[in-house]
């Protein structure tokens, strides 16, 4: 395929295509992003326009839950049969993915649903020429997935997030993938441009329910309650907790006040208190400077004003919101950056301004997950 490829993702602002939309982004020398409106399912001339600009589409616009299952399994085949009659259409012989599930093989309509939208899809790639990738996709848990829908996790951390009690209805065992790995994956199924009907997606992790509330509980505990970063023993520790940490109200979290202890001495701050290492370090910023405008999509982060006075902003991704929080050395404080936020801070005091930062991994400028972005 010559020049950069053109990838179109209907349900782009969907759980795990805002993922995949933001992620393709990062490489703007490999890809071309063709966006994609809901509306256009019920707009043939438009639906047509996107199809004819795709080199690759991933289909993963699906109703995963309703109170009618009969309405899932319509709603589900409907889309995948619209998608291939703009594909007729066009004679597009653009390589399509399409999200399916583990639930294939179960006995109940949504699993029926994926199976027979990837056979139709399968049928048409044989017969047109076109190239299909289907998915079977494990469990799919991370940051802003909806919940009460898009899995247990999602319910499990609004819900302890917002002074509720989570509830187990069925103590199983789990196959997981986190949203990123999930992500990865699928770009490098386009990169290697296979067809590939039938694609198993292997689970990173498989553990009970109750293995992850216990972890989750353990979370609010330490790190929502307390402010402390938890041990994490795991890159399925990390991921579920930076997966929690996308769910606190930030604006009615931060800023975090310090406890002061003073004595005739002066005072002392304990600045974070942690289960992990990672590094720490600390700048000076004069009056009318501006540093970051940065985000991290998998870097856990602490900003401490200990002197001065600073204005540190958060903006999350695909969001317009920007999160101001005013800082003063006087009550030391601190804010935690959350992943797929770009976030920075400005003196806007008239004396230097000291700002402590921690981070939980080290700089590492082969990977240093840092992309820049103005808030």
């Amino acid at each position: 395929m010559q020049g950069k490829i053109k990838v179109g993702i209907t349900g782009q602002n969907g759980f795990v295509g805002t993922h995949l939309y933001n992620t393709l982004g990062l490489e703007p020398e490999v890809f071309e992003l063709v966006d994609f409106n809901k509306e256009y399912f019920s707009d043939e001339k438009a639906l047509d326009g996107f199809v004819s600009q795709c080199d690759v589409i991933v289909h993963l616009a699906a109703m995963n839950r309703h109170e009618s299952e009969q309405f899932i399994y319509e709603t589900n085949v409907g889309l995948v049969n619209n998608l291939i009659a703009s594909l007729k259409r066009t004679n597009s012989q653009a390589h399509v993915f399409i999200s399916s599930s583990t639930q294939e093989e179960r006995d109940n309509l949504y699993g029926k649903s994926k199976k027979e939208g990837r056979e139709a899809l399968q049928k048409w790639a044989e017969e047109f020429g076109g190239k299909l990738t289907g998915l079977l996709i494990p469990n799919v848990y991370g940051s802003f997935g909806r919940p009460y829908y898009n899995s247990f996790i999602a319910t499990f951390c609004h819900q302890l997030t917002h002074g509720e009690t989570p509830a187990i209805a069925n103590d199983g065992q789990v196959n997981l993938i986190y949203v990123q790995e999930l992500v990865d994956d699928i770009i490098r199924l386009i990169k290697e441009s296979k067809h590939q009907p039938s694609y198993i997606v292997e689970a990173r992790d498989s553990k009970k329910v109750s293995e992850v509330l216990g972890l989750l509980e353990n979370f609010k505990a330490l790190y929502l309650d307390k402010g402390e970063i938890p041990v994490l023993n795991s890159k399925f520790e990390l991921n579920l907790f930076n997966t929690f940490r996308s769910y606190m109200d930030h604006s009615s979290i931060y800023p975090r006040k310090f406890q002061l202890h003073t004595d005739p001495r002066g005072t002392f701050v304990e600045i974070i208190r942690m289960g992990i290492g990672g590094q720490s370090s600390y700048s000076t910023t004069v009056p009318g400077i501006t540093r970051g405008n940065h985000y991290h999509t998998r870097k856990i982060e602490r900003f401490a004003v200990i002197q001065g006075k600073a204005l540190i902003q958060l903006r999350k991704m695909d969001s317009d919101e920007v999160l101001d929080f005013y800082l003063d050395g006087n009550e030391p404080s601190y804010v935690d950056m959350p992943i797929w936020y770009t976030h920075n801070i400005k003196n806007i005091g008239e004396e230097e301004l000291i700002t402590m930062f921690w981070i939980n991994e080290p700089y590492d400028p082969s990977d240093p997950d840092t992309y820049f972005l103005e808030v």
